[in-house]
């Protein structure tokens, strides 16, 4: 998946790269997890194949980590056709873009990972390459300035986001399928560590699997980079089945508590209720006193606490749950009357 840790330990040290792309389930149906959407996809694609057109719009939604980028090649590898893969900011100019559409045959998908960071210009350009297959540039300087009519191939845009209300109305209006990823369940972790510690060659506990899925706040992603950190704690023990007391114990080095909680969450909530009474608080404030960026927080650490139950949106700021007060040890404020 993406950001992994490099630590590993001498006896296995192996070229991960193979590895973490054998991680990625080829289809729908090694998909694990997310069975509304792909029951859904399953139909749409279905229906596009029988049509012989390309698959319409689509845009992926949801925390990072749940697959989105997984998912959008799953969609290109059961149409049988080609992926180009890029993201927001990487598309600079209306001519990068440009350069990724004419290289498209018909049919195939185009995937634009963090979409709600395209540039406003190239956004405004995709509108009609999006509705009518063509796009209208202006090349040149000063008299020899002139439009050129670029038309294109039938083609899917899959866009993948975090951030979905940043997404304007026009391009948001024009994906004819949208979908919320959601976070997974225990039990759907639990199938992922299993699949994944095969994949790494390594035997694991049921007890243990189900542990580190308890704790891998319904993320995919960090089942499989903690799974990788316990599995190098297992090796140094000279363990051959990775047990449940080895996971626990690297999980609390690791400093993933029970609920799924790191380091920073943990920051965030101690942040709001020791310096500001558990809120409310702006999102300004509580960026500039954890060092983190708003975005960041917004995307990364919010959705999970707010899911489970830490923290709550008021038309004031946010502020922290009586739960968060229990998980932090700290007594509970006192509410007013």
């Amino acid at each position: 998946m993406s950001a992994k840790e490099d630590i590993t330990s001498s006896e296995s040290k192996v070229d991960e790269a193979p590895i973490e792309q054998s991680l990625r389930p080829q289809s729908l149906k090694q998909y694990l997890g997310q069975e509304r959407v792909k029951h859904d996809l399953a139909i749409y694609i279905q229906a596009a194949k029988q049509r012989d057109e390309a698959l319409d719009h689509v845009l992926l939604y949801g925390p990072p980590g749940l697959g989105k980028t997984t998912l959008a090649f799953v969609i290109a590898h059961e149409l049988g056709v080609e992926v180009k893969s890029t993201s927001g900011p990487a598309i600079e100019k209306a001519g990068d873009l440009v350069a990724l559409l004419s290289d498209l045959n018909p049919g195939d998908v185009l995937f634009i990972d963090e979409i709600h960071r395209l540039a406003k210009p190239v956004e405004e350009v995709l509108y009609s390459a999006m509705e009518d297959y063509y796009i209208d540039i202006v090349i040149g300087e000063g008299q020899t300035t002139h439009a050129v009519h670029v038309p294109l191939p039938p083609f899917t845009l899959i866009g993948a986001t975090t951030l979905a209300g940043q997404l304007s109305a026009p391009l948001r209006d024009r994906f004819g399928i949208v979908e919320h990823m959601q976070y997974y369940t225990v039990p759907e972790l639990e199938q992922i560590v299993v699949r994944s510690s095969h994949v790494f060659q390594t035997e694991i506990q049921s007890q243990a699997a189900h542990e580190l899925a308890r704790r891998s706040r319904g993320t995919p992603r960090v089942a499989n980079r903690l799974l990788k950190r316990v599995r190098d704690f297992a090796e140094v023990g000279g363990e051959q089945t990775i047990s449940l007391t080895t996971t626990s114990h690297a999980l609390d080095q690791l400093q993933v508590d029970e609920q799924g909680l790191n380091q920073t969450d943990r920051k965030l909530l101690a942040t709001m209720i020791k310096s500001y009474h558990g809120g409310p608080i702006g999102i300004r404030t509580l960026a500039a006193n954890v060092g983190e960026d708003i975005e960041t927080i917004e995307a990364l650490y919010e959705p999970y606490l707010l899911q489970m139950g830490f923290i709550v949106m008021t038309p004031r700021g946010r502020m922290a749950t009586d739960k968060a007060y229990l998980q932090l040890g700290l007594p509970l404020r006192r509410h007013d009357k």
